[in-house]
């Protein structure tokens, strides 16, 4: 998103993307960027909640108007009904590592395939 960000910034566009991986925004530099301290894939809130997604798309507008300087992030003040994902997210340990790299031996089986394939 942040390459797209910058293309249109270039063309005149401002733009701010909301984002839940404050890393890589600053990393990437996007032009505007509103931080949402929430799980990968949910960057305007839980599903189902209007008024937290609405409190997202209206400060994404309020800092489209209002950054003064290039690469400003903003924190949005948002939390996640249960800090159960940080606890999980991106989990291994001696209850999954079977699991896990059994999954793993699995894909890279379909992309030896999908090579093999592409290649008759």
């Amino acid at each position: 998103m942040s390459l797209i960000a910058r293309n249109l910034e270039a063309a005149g566009i401002a733009t701010v993307v909301v984002g839940s991986a404050l890393d890589i925004m600053n990393a990437v530099g996007v032009p505007r960027g509103l931080f949402v301290d929430t799980p990968l894939g949910n960057p305007v809130g839980p599903p189902n909640d209007a008024d937290t997604q609405r409190l997202v798309l209206s400060l994404a507008l309020d800092l489209a108007a209002s950054a003064t300087a290039p690469r400003t992030i903003v924190q949005a003040p948002v939390t996640w009904p249960s800090n159960e994902w940080r606890e999980n997210y991106m989990h291994v340990g001696d209850d999954n590592r079977a699991e896990l790299a059994a999954a793993g031996e699995a894909r890279r089986e379909q992309q030896r395939a999908r090579r093999v394939e592409r290649n008759s």
